[in-house]
């Protein structure tokens, strides 16, 4: 493999960077129109919570793409690792289908959490819509990974484009034939798209699938093959992991249920969570062009480092511009399409999510580290750091501060967020010692 360079690394991440921001247009657009229908605010809190619990169901496998990129690298890697993906996929699907009989789901919503009744009954249909969202999210996942490691990153663009469109045409379409709660015509459009995405997903990987299926073993491999039991020592902590960061979201909706403003705080967040997707994408796509690339070729981390740090002055200084100007009035407003009281209401939390980006490009640049040096569990920890940073603060700021729910909400992001990037400092600097002092274990 040839020197990595900043332009080099640029082709590798702008197709995915492409890729994922097509992805973060999704929560704004789909919001927008929920905020033009009836009953905005209940449609659009419970919309946001339905995508919370289908994020928590299809979070142990969502880091399945960073196992395929680091793993699979001949026959029997590949179909190893497929099996495991298939495997899983079950179990998650399973799990939401019991999640939502209408006893557990009222139970959890309306008991445990304190949710509005208005917003359960919207929130109950929406999560049945999306019973084919975490099979789906899996199997393009695992596609997704064998094309990052093939450097076919631009079909994965592709694949998002079509994504988008389908659910942009589902959702248009649904608003304007059907009488349809906002909430459901959201979750329908979501699940249209990502069964599209990850059909197209498995069609521009053939070609990189037939070459794996080629392949034989490496003497690398020979030496260390992969095993079930392998995978999934390598992969449960990344699946801890991802459970631990995206169960946060009913951590959140829970202390908002419960804050000052519970309802308008509901409302705004999937639109603040929109935004910080948007731009959080730099460093979680960066993540994987990281492993492939440090994997391939461990003299890459200078230029690797150097890349984040780019990252990080870009994601900053584009997200203050628009938060920290009167341009998110423009955004709220005509964007977003929020009414006069909840376009200000929101001013202030998205006033405060301004570092986060950063902090999450500096995190996913040591994540990659410890992927590539197969040390996978600090990770688990660190996230374990952050959800507990995260339900702290914000019980401190609700129930004995007596913040405002979304202001608070945010505020233990950034914390949450900064205290995991803190834990991780020795943990990737070990890594990448080790890492750096073998030879590469394979090559794709």
């Amino acid at each position: 493999m040839g020197d990595v360079t900043q332009r080099s690394i640029l082709r590798l991440w702008a197709p995915l960077e492409v890729a994922w921001l097509f992805m973060a247009v999704e929560g704004p657009f789909l919001a927008a129109i929920l905020a033009r229908l009836r009953e905005p605010t209940a449609n659009l809190a419970a919309f946001g919570v339905a995508v919370g619990f289908a994020f928590l169901f299809e979070s142990p496998i969502i880091l399945i793409m960073s196992a395929a990129t680091a793993l699979v690298e001949n026959r029997d890697s590949l179909r190893r690792l497929r099996s495991f993906t298939y495997a899983l996929n079950g179990l998650v699907t399973l799990a939401l289908a019991g999640f939502v009989l209408p006893g557990v789901f009222c139970f959890v919503t309306g008991t445990l959490m304190g949710l509005p009744p208005e917003v359960t009954r919207l929130a109950h249909p929406a999560c049945v819509l999306l019973l084919p969202w975490p099979s789906a999210i899996g199997y393009r996942r695992f596609y997704q990974g064998i094309l990052v490691r093939s450097g076919l990153t631009r079909r994965i663009a592709y694949g998002t484009a079509l994504r988008l469109s389908t659910m942009g045409g589902a959702a248009l379409l649904l608003a304007a034939l059907t009488g349809l709660p906002g909430a459901l015509v959201g979750t329908a459009a979501l699940s249209a798209g990502v069964v599209a995405e990850a059909a197209a997903s498995r069609f521009w990987a053939r070609e990189a699938v037939r070459r794996l299926l080629a392949a034989g073993p490496s003497a690398a491999y020979a030496a260390r093959p992969l095993s079930t039991r392998g995978i999934i020592r390598f992969y449960l902590p990344l699946a801890l992991t991802s459970v631990l960061a995206v169960g946060v979201n009913p951590v959140i909706s829970f202390f908002l249920g419960r804050s000052r403003m519970p309802l308008e705080s509901l409302a705004v967040m999937p639109l603040v969570n929109g935004l910080v997707f948007a731009f959080n994408t730099a460093g979680l796509t960066f993540q994987e062009v990281a492993i492939t690339l440090f994997n391939q070729n461990r003299a890459s981390f200078l230029p690797l480092r150097r890349f984040a740090g780019w990252l990080v002055v870009a994601t900053t200084g584009a997200l203050a511009l628009l938060v920290l100007t009167p341009l998110v009035d423009l955004w709220l407003r005509e964007v977003a399409g929020l009414a006069g009281e909840l376009a200000r209401f929101a001013r202030l939390p998205m006033a405060l999510i301004t570092l986060l980006p950063a902090i999450t490009a500096l995190t996913c640049f040591q994540r990659a580290l410890l992927v590539v040096a197969r040390t996978t569990r600090p990770i688990t920890w660190a996230t374990g750091v952050e959800v507990a940073g995260i339900a702290g603060t914000l019980f401190a700021l609700t129930a004995l501060a007596g913040w405002i729910g979304a202001v608070a909400a945010v505020a233990a992001m950034v914390t949450g967020r900064l205290a995991a990037m803190l834990y991780l400092l020795p943990h990737s600097a070990r890594a990448l010692r080790g890492a750096q002092a073998e030879p590469v274990k394979g090559s794709p």
